[in-house]
């Protein structure tokens, strides 16, 4: 049986990407689906549902605590709320297996639950910082265990009730506050959240979608506990973050001229789009809508020489999920690039920084990591092997740093891609990517 480390990318140098793709459901809004339709009132319909491998821990989860739930069938879920109080105890530990996002806010809604329950995962989650949610959910009245160093497994023993509190971020992460919020529905009274810079808004907009009010003044956001939530119908967007890849592979790539089809557009989450266009990518927005509540739209990118540029810190957390891609721009960008004040990519799947770092030095990229960042020089570079760390999106970007590669290029432990990006390889071979998988 295969393992997270038998799946390598095997890419040919040069090339160029041409034509239209639809990139799979935003991850993000997937998650924030399931859960909230779960402790709704009614049967949601989701269309667009990511059926990767971290969303499909957040629906085996609610499986497990007595939600019924059909699919997913080709991005379909219809999922039968049980109510705020309808959850029942799982009859064993919740396996979040990757999902960081599963964990953190998962962490928040059972801590209000009247039942004990146990969160695991991975040896890659099992290592990611979890006082970031257990410190103010304590505060909030919570009884949650964890290892020493407040890592999974997170043991969540019921209290009577939780206290509302109002909770300024220390660092912009919005599953924190997506947590605070999610466990704001069981405390009586109002909790307030204050963000120190703009950071995604899908759980806003999804408890209003669902009938639930939510009150924003400036940074702060307050929700009050109680109340109901009701179903609805839900179109999740394609996700940014892995647009993110093409419009990095078709801005270096010579020639190229790609649109993504149907991608979510939320303000809160363009740092990508800001950050590529400042270096002079060539992105055109066309066709804008709304779907469910989120902004969405049709995203062309044309092959534009890029420009090393300094970062603005105000963009780092809206874009802080896409900085391994742009990694890559900037080492096809004329000068050099400087990211600082992303100390948190030090802790995601993998330390970002770090195995970013290790792998451009292989290609022959110029570079100087940072403790909250890194600089990188463009020019030409070479092949080699790579090895993601298991990090899905560390994988995704290398993959496209083979359309500027000298030689070809091997990527390793790439099967985490699945989390994300179900058909990664696949879908990017079609629009030009010489791209092949090998299982070993």
């Amino acid at each position: 049986m295969s393992t997270a480390s038998d799946l390598s990318f095997y890419l040919r140098p040069g090339g160029g990407l041409h034509g239209r793709l639809q990139v799979p459901g935003d991850k993000s809004i997937s998650h924030r689906a399931v859960m909230l339709g779960a402790i709704a009132d009614g049967v949601t319909r989701i269309s667009g549902f990511l059926e990767g491998a971290d969303s499909l821990a957040t629906l085996g989860a609610f499986r497990a605590m007595g939600v019924p739930i059909e699919g997913p069938d080709g991005g379909q879920v219809h999922i039968a709320g049980v109510g705020l109080r309808g959850l029942r105890a799982p009859r064993s530990d919740l396996d979040l297996g990757n999902s960081g996002t599963s964990m953190r806010l998962l962490a928040g809604l059972l801590a209000g639950q009247r039942f004990a329950t146990t969160l695991v995962g991975d040896p890659s989650l099992s290592k990611r910082p979890m006082r970031r949610v257990t410190e103010p959910l304590v505060r909030m009245g919570a009884r949650i265990e964890t290892t020493e160093p407040s890592t999974a497994p997170l043991r969540i023993t019921p209290v009577a009730a939780l206290r509302p509190i109002s909770y300024a971020l220390p660092v912009a992460s919005a599953q924190v506050k997506s947590c605070l919020l999610l466990a704001g529905l069981y405390a009586a009274g109002e909790t307030c959240v204050t963000e120190p810079a703009p950071i995604r808004d899908h759980t806003e907009r999804m408890l209003t979608a669902f009938g639930h009010p939510v009150r924003r003044a400036g940074s702060r956001v307050c929700i009050t506990g109680g109340g109901r939530l009701s179903a609805c119908r839900l179109d999740i967007p394609g996700d940014i973050s892995s647009a993110a890849f093409f419009l990095v592979g078709a801005s270096i790539a010579p020639g190229s001229d790609l649109t993504l089809e149907h991608v979510g557009v939320n303000p809160t989450r363009l740092g990508v789009l800001n950050i590529l266009r400042a270096m002079g990518a060539d992105i055109q927005l066309t066709n804008p809508r709304d779907a469910g509540g989120e902004s969405v739209a049709d995203v062309r990118v044309r092959a534009a020489p890029l420009q090393g540029i300094v970062i603005p810190r105000d963009q780092v957390p809206l874009a802080i999920d896409e900085f391994p891609a742009l990694f890559i721009a900037a080492a096809c960008a004329r000068g050099e690039t400087l990211l600082t004040g992303a100390e948190e990519l030090r802790v995601k799947e993998s330390d970002r920084i770090r195995v970013m770092a290790e792998g451009l030095t292989v290609l022959g990229v110029e570079i100087k990591p940072r403790a909250d960042g890194i600089s990188i020089r463009g020019g030409d570079y070479g092949g080699g092997r790579v090895d993601s760390g298991g990090d899905h999106r560390v994988a995704m970007a290398f993959a496209m740093a083979a359309l500027r590669a000298g030689a070809p290029l091997e990527i390793r432990d790439c099967a985490n891609v699945n989390t994300s990006f179900p058909g990664f390889a696949d879908l990017a071979a079609g629009v030009g990517l010489g791209i092949e998988e090998q299982w070993t």
